[in-house]
Order: C-alpha cells, then sequence, then structure tokens
C-alpha cells in the first residue's frame, strides 16, 4: 500500500505538497477521494510533488482496489493506522461516545501525527493540506502546523457547521473548536462552492477573510479519455430502446428524497404519458438498496426504477455516457454544497434534470450554465410537467448539455493548476 520513487522520479527540484486526506483510495464509499487523488495526479504539471498522509485501508466500510492502479507511480503514500469506533471499538453498532469524538475516526490523529512528522523530517515539505469532512484530517494538519510552523492550506469540501449538522451536541462543540482554529492558523481556506465561502465570511470576522478562496470540484479528463465516446444503448431486436436516466451516487431521506419524483412518474404513468417500455430510470449506488426498492415498491414505481448497486468508478462514468439524461437531487440541508458528480455530468455532454432547492448552490450552477429543467425536488405536482418537457426535449434532440467552455473549465486538471498557484502564494 506504499508507494515510493527515487529522487529522479520525484523531481528533486520541485517543493513538496504533503496532502493529508482521509479519503483516498481504495476507499470506495465517498466521491471526496477523487479531489485529492486528482490533485496528486496532476500538481507535479504546475511545479509541486506531492506525497499523501491517508489511513489504513480497515479503517474504510467499503473499498474498491480498482482505483489503486490510478495512483503515480513515483506517489509516495503512507496509511498510518485508523480505527472505527463503530466497527472495531463497538458492538453490534453501537460505541461509547467518547470514542467517536470529534468523528469515529479520531484514532487516526494518534497514529498520523507521528507519522506525519516523521514525512516532514525526511521529505521536507513546503507547505501541508488537509481536507474535511474528516474533521480528525483538520486536526492532524493543525497540529502538524503548529508543530513545525509550515504554512497550511484547510480545505473544506462541505462547511463544518450547519444548521443542522452535526446534531450531537458534544460534536458539534469540537467542530466549532477544531474549525475555528483551523480558520485562524491556516494560510488559506478553500471552499468547493461561492456559497459555501459566504457563509465563512458571515462567521468570521473580516481581518480573515483574505484567506478564503473557492476551488471547485471538476471531472478527469485522462478517466473520460480512457472511455469511448458517448453512444445509445442497445435496444433488443424490433423494438424501441426506453430513454435511460440516471442517477449517480448516494441518496438521503433528507435532502436528497427521490420520493416526489417516484410520485411525478406514478403521475406520468397514471396518464398513459411513460411506461417501462419507453422509460427507464438507474439509480446507481444509493445507499441502502432495500430502502430505496421498498420506496419504488411503494410508490409503484419498480419497474420504471432500478435500484443498482456500487460499481468501479470507471463503469459509472460509462454508464453516465450511455445515458440519455442525467439527474440530481440537491435539496435545502444541501444548499451552500455542489456534488463533485455535477462536473462530470457537464463533461459527458449530457441532459441535466435538477430536483433540487430552486435558491440551492447546485440550482444557480445550473442556472447559470443554461440548464432550463430545474424543480423544487419535494413537489410531485411541479416534477411532473418538468419531467414531461425534459423527455420530449430528449426526444426530440433539443435538450441543452453543457457548453464547450464550461467543460474545458470544470476539469480537475485546472483545479489543480489553482490549488499549486495557491501554494506558492502560501510560501514565505
Amino acid at each position: 500500500m506504499q508507494h515510493h520513487s527515487s529522487p529522479s522520479q520525484e523531481g528533486a527540484t520541485l517543493p513538496r505538497a504533503l496532502l493529508i486526506a482521509f479519503h483516498f483510495p481504495p476507499q470506495s464509499e465517498s466521491s471526496g477521494i477523487q479531489r485529492t487523488l486528482s490533485f496528486s495526479r496532476h500538481l507535479a504539471q504546475f511545479g509541486w510533488t506531492p506525497m499523501v498522509l491517508s489511513a489504513h485501508p480497515m479503517a474504510y466500510e467499503r473499498k474498491n482496489a480498482s482505483q489503486l492502479a490510478s495512483l503515480p507511480p513515483e506517489l509516495i503514500v503512507r496509511r498510518p493506522l485508523a480505527l472505527d469506533a463503530k466497527r472495531h471499538l463497538g458492538w453490534k453498532g453501537r460505541y461509547l461516545q467518547l470514542t467517536a469524538l470529534p468523528d469515529r475516526w479520531i484514532s487516526w490523529w494518534l497514529f498520523a501525527l507521528p507519522c506525519a512528522l516523521a514525512m516532514v523530517r525526511k521529505h521536507k515539505p513546503a507547505v501541508i493540506w488537509s481536507t474535511f469532512p474528516i474533521s480528525t484530517a483538520h486536526l492532524i494538519g493543525l497540529c502538524l502546523h503548529r508543530l513545525t510552523g509550515l504554512p497550511w492550506v484547510a480545505d473544506f469540501r462541505d462547511p463544518m457547521l450547519q444548521s443542522d449538522f452535526p446534531s450531537n451536541r458534544w460534536q458539534r462543540k469540537l467542530f466549532g473548536w477544531i474549525e475555528r482554529l483551523a480558520i485562524r492558523h491556516c494560510t488559506h481556506a478553500t471552499f468547493t462552492t461561492q456559497g459555501a465561502l459566504e457563509s465563512y465570511r458571515a462567521r468570521f470576522p473580516q481581518a480573515l477573510h483574505h484567506k478564503f478562496v473557492v476551488i471547485e470540484n471538476g471531472y478527469d479528463e485522462q478517466t473520460f479519455a480512457q472511455e469511448p465516446h458517448a453512444c445509445a444503448l442497445p435496444g433488443q431486436p424490433g423494438q424501441t430502446r426506453p430513454l435511460t436516466l440516471v442517477h449517480s451516487g448516494v441518496l438521503y431521506t433528507e435532502g436528497r428524497d427521490p420520493s416526489a419524483f417516484f410520485q411525478a412518474l406514478a403521475m406520468l404513468r397514471a396518464r398513459g404519458l411513460v411506461d417501462a417500455q419507453r422509460l427507464r430510470v438507474i439509480l446507481r449506488a444509493p445507499g441502502d438498496l432495500d430502502y430505496f426498492t421498498q420506496l419504488a415498491q411503494r410508490c409503484g414505481v419498480i419497474d420504471l426504477v432500478h435500484i443498482a448497486p456500487p460499481v468501479p468508478y470507471r463503469q459509472a462514468l460509462h454508464e453516465m455516457l450511455e445515458a440519455d439524461g442525467l439527474l440530481v437531487f440537491q435539496g435545502r440541508p444541501f444548499n451552500r454544497q455542489a456534488p463533485a458528480k455535477i462536473y462530470e455530468y457537464f463533461r459527458a455532454r449530457k441532459p441535466v434534470l435538477g430536483l433540487l432547492d430552486l435558491e440551492g448552490e447546485t440550482a444557480g450552477m445550473l442556472r447559470s450554465a443554461g440548464f432550463p429543467d430545474l424543480v423544487e425536488m419535494t413537489d410531485p405536482e411541479a416534477i411532473a410537467p418538468v419531467l414531461t418537457r425534459f423527455l420530449r426535449a430528449i426526444s426530440d434532440g433539443t435538450a441543452h448539455v453543457a457548453s464547450e467552455a464550461l467543460v474545458a473549465a470544470s476539469s480537475r486538471t485546472h483545479r489543480t493548476r489553482q490549488l499549486a498557484e495557491l501554494f506558492t502564494q502560501s510560501l514565505p
């Protein structure tokens, strides 16, 4: 699980950056692995040699080794022990709250800090970068910065404190404490959306606002380039293939709840506007497969909706490329966030139906990009006509797709250039 290289391979003349990230291959549950993975792959193009401090794979509940092949062979990766309080320190899913504060992987800090100090002594990085939403990553970054004096860039893929998260009182107190120290001591704080940055401006003194920078998520062109061009899914001989809509990624009972969408599908079927011969909806890797299968059954649309298990990342991209249209669910709890898959949707050059809170960041992004089919995700009566219009536009070839300019600006290579420039600005 460790990767080594010779000094000549590493680019001895380039400054080093130590990336601290819990979500990293072979972890497979969070799309956040793509952000760190792309930075580790592309930083060398922009004058920085990356190395990664992650967690031992036993910390991950779900693993997929396929993306380990995407790591550059010269990349140095260290994986100190990290225990999951729920799985390793609990009994039948129950565990002491104290062992899971600020998060279930606080034990990672105990093993990662000495490992990080050893990496600093041996490899002499010029900058530290850590990424949330595992708060222990920022705790490691904070301690390492205080012990070494190295510049520190704190990356917030999501805001640490939100109106209803964390809900646990003690966890919320500790999140707030880590967040305050991170903002006070970091050289720069990066956010994935402008809305998230504005929320931090509202909560922190103006004297700290100069630290705040947006580096959005994106898509990885190299991965897309390995896929064949988008093509139509084959139908059965003598049959017309149904239009296929895909949502790729986790859904929730709040904020990404497909219930109203299912109800809208049932309405359209009752009116004779859709059936299983004309429409197929794939919800790929939504999380609790049994729950969403039962939900589709209760709504009477199980013949239209396929609840599909996780697949390797490249296979999921291939499915997007073959789909006729793509779905995104992003409700009010996530108004200051934009799912990373949006940028992959742009690159797939497919029509997008947004089931959203219309005041949120994702709705604003899609609106600015020219996508017209956006609707309040909790209102089946509103969804039905928008879905009808969306399907009609796909059928007649008039559905909107991302512009070439938007696709170019959304690449992770472009985002890595922004991060490299920020690293350079951080140097004393």
